[in-house]
């Protein structure tokens, strides 16, 4: 039961975590963004786990792998997750997290020699056809800034899927030895916020001027929602459940942005969004109770 709790819990906090995101102002572009969400997630992380003493459960095969996750899926993956929101809103770049299902059977077929059942080939394509019909409804998304090419959108999102995948693939081994979730997730958010503040020694790179304070407000709760409490539940449903149910739970971050985005734009999803959201959960939903 705790495990099912802490999953919906993670699914609330990236769902909050995405409208905050998609509510900062548009000069505060994709690496900015995420050079201060990670700024923000580590020293909250690391504190927590210096008063918890969630650093005794890591050793350095542990923080080796956490790094390498973190390349994957806070380097890359959160980057182009807030490219992706920026480009076409909230609820279609939610529905296109999903495919995250298919990246990790596709992954784990190249890397560990698993196949994938007709259940599993089943949910896949309950996925993208529930993206299919999210793209077919209005041409851009509801809270997504200024019309973009929504191709362009698509393809981050895909690419988001995919780092983050990734990134659970190589945080395996150290969730499995036991770490602790909090401390897993401050080495993820401390490697990715050093890698982002060393980008600032290239020029060209370097932002023109600092967000505003509302921006930053903005970014801290999104920081807190998303990278410390939504990562840290997720990490805490693993190392307790198991993984094909919280994967499934933690999945229905589409269904539960929809009513966000009503009420923060005044204006309803239409049936189209509805059914996707469905259909795309129920796809994840096959493929990862069948693992």
């Amino acid at each position: 039961m705790l495990a099912v709790v802490l999953s919906l819990g993670a699914a609330a906090c990236f769902a909050a975590a995405a409208m905050f995101v998609n509510s900062v102002p548009g000069r505060v572009g994709p690496l900015q963004l995420s050079r201060w969400q990670m700024g923000l997630a580590f020293p909250m992380t690391a504190v927590i786990v210096l008063i918890t003493g969630g650093w005794r459960t890591l050793d350095l095969p542990m923080v080796l792998w956490l790094s390498a996750s973190s390349v994957a899926g806070i380097m890359l993956g959160s980057l182009t997750f807030i490219a992706t929101i920026q480009f076409i809103g909230p609820r279609i770049a939610a529905l296109l997290f999903t495919t995250s299902s298919p990246f990790a059977l596709a992954l784990g077929f190249a890397f560990r020699g698993e196949t994938v059942t007709l259940q599993q080939a089943a949910g896949v394509g309950l996925i993208v056809a529930g993206i299919v019909l999210a793209v077919l409804g209005p041409k851009q998304d509801e809270g997504a800034r200024t019309p973009k090419p929504l191709w362009m959108g698509i393809g981050l999102g895909l690419l988001t899927s995919l780092a983050q995948a990734t990134g659970s693939l190589l945080a395996r081994p150290a969730m499995l030895a036991e770490a602790d979730p909090v401390a897993a997730m401050a080495v993820r958010s401390g490697t990715g916020a050093l890698f982002f503040i060393l980008l600032l020694a290239l020029p060209g790179l370097r932002p023109a001027t600092l967000p505003p304070v509302p921006a930053i407000r903005l970014i801290g709760l999104s920081s807190v929602t998303g990278m410390v409490l939504g990562m840290s539940l997720l990490m805490a449903a693993l190392a307790r459940g198991n993984v094909g149910i919280v994967t499934t739970l933690s999945s229905t971050m589409p269904i539960l942005i929809l009513p966000m985005v009503w009420a923060l734009h005044g204006r309803m999803p239409g049936p189209l969004a509805w059914l996707g959201a469905v259909l795309a959960v129920a796809g994840t939903a096959l493929i990862s109770l069948s693992t």
